[in-house]
C-alpha cells in the first residue's frame, strides 16, 4: 500500500503551471497510480497566484493538499515558494525558480520584494532546490520553457524513468513545441 503523494505548483497566472501540472498527472496516470489534479485559480490572469495540486497513490480520496501535507512544492517564481511554505511537509522538498516577478503591491510602491528569500527559508530548516530555471528555458528556446526545467528537476526525485517522462511530454505539448519542451526539460534534469 502505498501513502498519498502531494505535489503542489505555485505560480503566477501565464506561467505554464497547468501544463506541468497536465503532465505530471498524465504520467503518473501511465505507471497506474489513482490521481487528483485539483486547480486552484487565484488571480490568474498575468501576475496573480495560480496553484494546482497533484495528488497520487493506490487510492486519493480528495484534490485537497492541507497545510502540511506536501511532499514538493514547485514554485515558478521564488517569493510564490515562500508564500506556500507552510503547506510542505517535515522532510518535505522545495524546487523553485529563482526569478522574481513583482506582485501589484511591489509594482505600485506599497511595498518591497523581501530580499534572500533562498536564505531564509533554508534557515528555517527548509529542503530548497533553487534553479535559475528561466536562464535553462531561454538556452531552451523559449521563457516559457520554465515549466519544462521545472519538470526535469522534480523528475530526479521520482523513481520514473527519463524515458516515461519525455513519452508524457509527447502527449502532453504541440507537436511545433515539442522539440523546446523537451530540451527544456533534459536541461533541468541534469543542472
Amino acid at each position: 500500500m502505498m501513502e498519498t503523494k502531494n505535489v503542489m505548483i505555485v505560480g503566477v497566472g501565464g506561467q505554464g503551471s497547468l501544463l506541468a501540472s497536465k503532465l505530471l498527472g498524465k504520467l503518473l496516470l501511465t505507471k497506474g497510480y489513482d490521481i487528483k489534479v485539483s486547480e486552484v485559480h487565484g488571480m490568474s490572469q498575468r501576475g496573480g497566484s495560480v496553484v494546482t495540486y497533484v495528488r497520487f497513490g493506490d487510492k486519493v480520496y480528495s484534490p485537497v493538499i492541507d497545510k502540511g501535507q506536501a511532499d514538493f512544492i514547485v514554485s515558478f517564481e521564488l517569493l510564490e515558494a515562500a508564500r506556500w511554505t507552510e503547506y510542505l511537509k517535515k522532510n518535505g522538498k522545495i524546487i523553485t525558480n529563482m526569478q522574481q516577478i513583482n506582485p501589484m503591491p511591489v509594482i505600485i510602491g506599497a511595498a518591497e520584494y523581501p530580499e534572500n528569500l533562498v536564505e531564509k527559508m533554508r534557515d528555517s530548516g527548509i529542503d530548497i532546490d533553487a534553479i535559475d530555471a528561466l536562464s535553462l528555458a531561454l538556452e531552451a528556446g523559449s521563457p516559457k520553457a520554465v515549466n519544462m526545467v521545472l519538470m526535469g528537476k522534480l523528475s530526479k526525485y521520482f523513481d520514473i524513468t527519463e524515458e516515461e517522462w519525455l513519452k508524457a511530454i509527447e502527449e502532453s505539448v504541440p507537436e511545433k513545441f515539442l522539440e523546446m519542451n523537451k530540451k527544456a526539460f533534459s536541461l533541468g534534469r541534469n543542472i
